[in-house]
């Protein structure tokens, strides 16, 4: 059996797969937040376990070094030789989590994605984005027929505006994040409410109070749901805004890894928001690079649906490479 995990600064999600198949034989989903440590959780999920764990990988939400990683929005630190040790694993592979991601993009179906782009049907490397509690970023390397993932720490890269509206916005977001404005700012959850604040300010009048709203989480569903419905102008703005923006950075990591393959989209915040997406001006942000804009045109652009991306790329990663 294969233990395998995506762990993210809201969620974690576990499961047991029997061996190179994609039967999942027990999944469980935990707030990350009400542990103390990873190992919290996979104490309570291996309690009650009878299966026999050869291998584990898991998807890690941060910057992952020789085996070891610290999630990038809690403070957990994780070490595959403790888990191993701990949990009498024989072999423990630690992954980014958009690297992990990537890996399983190879293989869902098509009836997992939701085509944006059409592109050009060409072979090449394959490039991964996702919004969500964080920003995440990956390339799948084609060589020599084969794919080989690729992690980076993109989403933090600095915020390049595209127009006077965000210049000021990056202004804006200097007075909150002094010493560095990355792209993670503004396209996660915590982004959505920086812009909704940004337009707010500018003079943008909410037909809708969020006052009511018990935390941020509960802010950014509002918002969501009221650009959704049409029923609030600044709702509307700031989730166009947040598009406009995401398309931009996507386009700079499809420079930067040539994805002739396709961009693929993940995460939540593209998943929950697909209609807002695909009536957005994201296309035309996305191609917007001045000479390179008909290559842009050329990227075949695919939204995952399936919430299960990270684990079922970890235990093939896990099978094919452990």
């Amino acid at each position: 059996m294969i233990l395998v995990g995506d762990i993210g600064g809201t969620k974690t999600s576990l499961a047991i797969f029997k061996n190179n198949t994609l039967k999942i034989i027990k999944q469980e989903v935990y707030q990350s937040n009400q542990y103390k440590s990873f190992e919290d959780i996979l104490l309570d999920f291996l309690a009650q376990n009878t299966f026999k764990i050869d291998k584990a990988c898991f998807g890690v939400a941060g910057l992952v070094i020789e085996n070891k990683a610290k999630i990038t929005n809690l403070s957990w630190k994780i070490k595959a030789s403790k888990i191993q040790k701990k949990f009498r694993i024989k072999k423990v592979k630690l992954l980014n989590d958009l690297e992990a991601t990537a890996y399983g993009m190879l293989y869902l179906k098509e009836k997992d994605f939701f085509l944006l782009n059409k592109g050009k049907n060409t072979k090449g490397n394959i490039a991964v984005i996702a919004a969500g509690t964080g920003l995440g970023e990956a390339i799948l390397n084609l060589e020599n027929k084969q794919f080989y993932p690729l992690s980076t720490e993109g989403g933090h890269c600095d915020f390049a505006p595209m127009n006077p509206l965000q210049d000021e916005f990056l202004v804006w977001l200097r007075k909150k994040y002094i010493s560095h404005v990355s792209y993670e700012r503004i396209l996660s959850g915590e982004g959505i409410l920086n812009i909704y604040e940004f337009l707010l300010e500018r003079g943008i009048t909410p037909a809708i109070s969020l006052e009511n709203a018990s935390n941020k989480d509960e802010k950014i569903k509002l918002i969501s749901k009221f650009a959704k419905n049409k029923d609030d102008n600044l709702a509307i703005k700031t989730m166009e805004m947040f598009f406009e923006i995401y398309a931009a950075e996507a386009s700079n990591l499809a420079l930067k890894s040539l994805c002739f393959g396709g961009l693929y989209i993940a995460g939540g915040i593209a998943l929950k928001n697909l209609e807002i997406l695909e009536n957005s001006n994201f296309l035309d942000s996305f191609y917007a690079k001045g000479r390179f804009e008909s290559l842009m045109k050329n990227i075949p652009i695919k939204v995952s649906k399936n919430k299960d991306t990270a684990l079922i790329g970890a235990v093939k990663f896990a099978f094919e490479k452990l």
